[in-house]
């Protein structure tokens, strides 16, 4: 059986171009989630939360790829919801008072009892507290406008504004702000690191 990438099926969502602002219809999917708050790169609570997602979303991919049906599939980029109860503050840059979503796309196809399987399996094999905060829910955006932002996430005000000013030109703000990490920031140049920069209109 071919290996499935819904990022491919899914690029008008997963591939943007840093060109332009462009507006997306996001309909619901099913995520692996965890809330937390505090500046992630200070934070053991968001980096031991990152280290979950992945470590969950992996052994349910060899779950799957070993069952009866055999599907092998790509584990979707990790994404962030970002947002302060003083959107001031998250304006201001004051990492400290963020609050913060992280997820990773589950396919279709992926029961919830896997995923229930998977985070067994990752609590017997490593000790993440992260583990047990971990759910799986459904999420949609609707309408969004998004567009590629390449190079460090320190410098994403400019792209950020962009998009705002798309969407004050049609609309008006909702939801919270949306990136798609594309790049494996552990390997990748900062100057090459892409990510998608999502946010959803009235």
């Amino acid at each position: 059986m071919p290996r499935i990438d819904l990022k491919k099926e899914l690029k008008h969502l997963y591939r943007a171009s840093a060109k332009e602002v462009v507006q997306v219809d996001v309909p619901s999917f099913r995520f692996l989630m965890i809330d937390g708050e505090g500046d992630p790169n200070r934070s053991r609570e968001y980096a031991e939360a990152v280290e979950a997602l992945f470590s969950v979303s992996y052994t349910a991919k060899f779950m799957v790829k070993k069952d009866a049906q055999g599907i092998d599939y790509a584990v979707m980029p990790l994404e962030g919801l970002w947002w302060s109860d003083d959107m001031s503050a998250f304006a201001a840059n004051d990492k400290s008072k963020w609050k913060w979503t992280m997820m990773i796309m589950q396919p279709h196809f992926v029961e919830e009892t896997v995923i229930r399987a998977a985070i067994g399996a990752v609590k017997r094999r490593k000790a993440l507290r992260a583990v047990d905060a971990l759910r799986l829910e459904d999420f949609a955006e609707g309408t969004c406008a998004q567009t590629l932002h390449v190079g460090p996430f320190s410098e994403e005000a400019p792209t950020i504004q962009r998009v705002h000013d798309f969407i004050h030109a049609r609309s008006a703000l909702a939801g919270k702000h949306h990136e798609i990490y594309l790049s494996d920031i552990r390997r990748a140049d900062p100057a090459r690191w892409k990510t998608i920069i999502r946010q959803p209109m009235a």
